[in-house]
């Protein structure tokens, strides 16, 4: 079983959460671009488990770079990439062989892959398979960056408690600021609100949905295509392979369908040369193309469904009702450790549409 995606830059991600590794395989990288081990390190970092806000599994997530690279340089074969599961511990999910925990794919995915399908902690489908995803985000990021090209997000709301949106034009400057903060938000003074709904939700053995709003800057109009092969669709393609995200909108999405025309487009005007427009309502995309401005989406997460609450299920054995309570080791909200892995998927949708249609050398 594995999971690709992209076009021109081919991304693989294969492996199990419980498993020996997890791993991605990336087709499609220019030679010749130097990639930055402790950068790498750094965005895989903020992934990871740490605090009381997220899981206690430790996973010190160092790929380990099989092909692809020579002396930290692209060679411009086929990069792979694995990654050990050093802390895995499948013998916490022995008891579930035989009752599906409530808001997984247990199952789902033995109607589909049959009865030895590998379930431990979501086998493939765990949120797990978000670390190699953002080894290959975090190599797009490298090259994007050196082009003007940054991808950034933040937790925008979690337990219905909200952080300020993105500016207009968000810099590469607070793109970083929001990374070093723990839970990444804009302002600090939500964020412990937010972090407040999480820990309250954790001490009740329960679990709280969010929100994650990414946008990526110093694109050039003219990327995309429309229906099909739109900025929207191949960003959402990417992200809907995040586990947990159960929606997206772009630009004023949702809230914009309440909205007359005369306040929900956005005027163009002139600045400096250029054409922009005054709102972003669109998110920088017009009939599946940048207009230039930011590119902004917001990613819903589901509350994290293994959850230490007693919840209905049924024994397949003896198709029966039953109950079961989930314990181990679990994210209170997994919105918060899926900032980078949007991110990456950002990231690696937009390297791909470049490389596809115009080439590293002209951005």
């Amino acid at each position: 079983m594995r999971s690709e995606f992209g076009r021109k830059l081919k991304v693989t991600i294969f492996g199990t959460s419980h498993g020996p590794s997890v791993g991605v395989s990336v087709d499609g990288l220019p030679a010749g671009e130097k990639i930055d081990r402790e950068e790498l390190r750094a965005f895989l970092a903020r992934r990871s488990p740490g605090g009381e806000l997220s899981s206690r599994r430790r996973e010190p997530d160092e790929p380990v770079f099989i092909s692809g690279l020579d002396r930290d340089v692209t060679t411009g074969s086929t990069l792979t990439a694995m990654i050990e599961n050093k802390d895995a511990r499948p013998g916490d999910y022995a008891g579930f062989a035989n009752t599906p925990r409530p808001g997984h794919a247990d199952f789902t995915a033995p109607q589909r892959y049959g009865k030895d399908a590998d379930l431990r902690g979501g086998g493939h489908l765990s949120g797990r398979l978000t670390a190699p995803l953002c080894v290959a985000g975090g190599i797009a990021k490298q090259l994007l960056a050196r082009r003007g090209i940054y991808a950034g997000a933040h937790l925008a709301s979690a337990g219905g408690a909200r952080d300020i949106p993105f500016p207009l034009y968000p810099t590469k400057e607070l793109f970083e600021l929001v990374a070093s903060r723990r839970p990444p938000v804009i302002d600090e003074d939500r964020g412990q609100k937010i972090a407040s709904e999480i820990k309250k939700a954790a001490a009740e053995g329960d679990s709280v949905g969010g929100i994650v709003e990414c946008a990526v800057t110093g694109l050039p109009a003219g990327l995309g295509s429309p229906l099909f092969g739109g900025i929207e669709n191949r960003i959402a393609l990417a992200v809907f392979g995040i586990p947990a995200v159960k929606g997206i909108e772009f630009g004023s999405g949702f809230a914009g369908s309440d909205l007359r025309g005369s306040e929900n487009n956005d005027p163009f005007s002139v600045r400096e040369g250029a054409v922009v427009t005054d709102t972003n309502n669109c998110g920088g995309i017009l009939g599946g193309i940048t207009t230039g401005m930011p590119v902004v989406f917001r990613a819903a997460f589901k509350p994290t469904p293994s959850i230490s609450k007693p919840q209905k299920t049924v024994d397949l054995s003896t198709m029966t009702e039953t109950e079961i309570s989930v314990g181990g080791r679990h994210d209170p909200c997994v919105a918060l450790r899926a900032v980078p892995a949007v991110e990456a998927a950002a990231a690696i949708v937009i390297l791909d549409i470049i490389l596809e249609e115009k080439g590293l050398g002209t951005v």
